[in-house]
C-alpha cells in the first residue's frame, strides 16, 4: 500500500494570503501546504481521502490518471470543496459514477454544495456519485479492509480511517477511549497537529505526539498544520526520531 500526502495544510493553506510571518515567507517546499488530503494506492485500487479546494492541483502534481473512490472524513469545505473535480476520472472511466464513502451527517452538506450533481434533471457533464453511507462498521473496497472510527470535531462528527497497520486521523478535538482502542496496533499514522496552542476543534502538536506515543506507533507524520506550527526544519528537530511533520507530496509504503 502506497500512501501519498496530497495536502498537509489547514483550511487557509500555507502560506496564508497576505501573511508575512517566517513560515509563510519560507522558501522550503515543506512549508508550502495545500489543503489536507490523502491518496491510497494498492494493486487493485486508488482512493482519495477527502477532496478539498486544491484537489485538481494535487491530482495534476502527482500525475494521477485513475481514481476508484473518495472517502470523506467530514463535511467542512476544505475537505469536500474539490469534489466537482472528480469529473475527469468519471469521464475517462466509462462515465461510471464515482463511489463516495460518506457519513449520514456529512452527506446533506455535500448535496447542498453540489446540488446539480444530485438533481432529478442532471445537467450534462455534471459529476455523478455512487453514495455509500458509512458509520463505524468496517467495509471492504477492492483489496482494502477499512475501519472507520468516529471522532468529535467540535460540534461535528469526523471519521478516521484505519487500514491494517495504517491509520489516517485528522480533524478532531476529542478522541474517545473506544476510538483509541480501535487504533491499538497501528504502526504507521498520519495524524493532525494544527499548531502549538490549544484549539476548540483540533488537537495541537503536543497532543498529537502524546497520542502517537501512547499508541506506540513505529512512525507518525503530522498533518493539517497551520503556519503557527513553525518551520518544518525547526519543528522536526524538536520531535522524536520516529515522528515528523508531513508535507505535500510525501509518499511511503505500508
Amino acid at each position: 500500500m502506497l500512501i501519498t500526502v496530497l495536502g498537509s495544510g489547514t483550511s487557509q493553506g500555507v502560506p496564508v494570503i497576505g501573511c508575512q510571518c517566517p513560515v509563510c515567507q519560507s522558501t522550503d517546499p515543506r512549508d508550502k501546504r495545500t489543503r489536507t488530503s490523502l491518496l491510497i494506492r494498492t494493486d487493485q485500487v486508488t482512493v482519495a481521502v477527502d477532496a478539498g479546494p486544491d484537489f485538481r492541483q494535487q491530482m495534476l502534481r502527482e500525475g494521477i490518471s485513475r481514481l476508484d473512490a473518495v472517502f470523506i472524513t467530514h463535511e467542512h469545505k476544505d475537505h469536500i470543496g474539490g469534489l466537482d473535480d472528480v469529473r475527469p476520472f468519471i469521464f475517462n472511466q466509462d462515465n461510471r459514477p464515482m463511489p463516495l464513502f460518506v457519513s449520514e451527517t456529512a452527506l446533506p452538506e455535500i448535496k447542498r454544495e453540489f446540488s446539480y450533481a444530485f438533481s432529478d434533471h442532471l445537467y450534462p457533464g455534471a459529476p455523478t456519485y455512487e453514495v455509500h453511507l458509512i458509520d463505524e462498521t468496517p467495509f471492504t473496497f477492492g483489496d482494502l479492509y477499512v475501519e472507520p472510527i468516529r471522532l468529535k470535531h467540535f460540534t461535528l462528527t469526523s471519521y478516521a480511517f484505519r487500514i491494517g497497520r495504517f491509520a489516517y486521523v485528522t480533524d478532531f478535538n476529542e478522541i474517545s477511549d473506544a476510538a483509541l482502542a480501535r487504533l491499538q496496533g497501528v504502526e504507521y499514522m498520519v495524524i493532525e497537529a494544527l499548531g502549538r496552542r490549544n484549539h476548540y476543534s483540533h488537537i495541537n502538536l503536543k497532543q498529537a505526539v502524546q497520542i502517537a506515543t501512547d499508541l506506540g506507533v513505529r512512525k507518525a507524520w503530522f498533518t493539517h498544520c497551520s503556519h503557527h506550527i513553525g518551520k518544518a526544519v525547526d519543528v522536526n528537530a524538536e520531535l522524536p526520531d520516529n515522528m515528523m511533520l508531513a508535507y505535500d507530496g510525501l509518499s511511503f509504503e505500508v
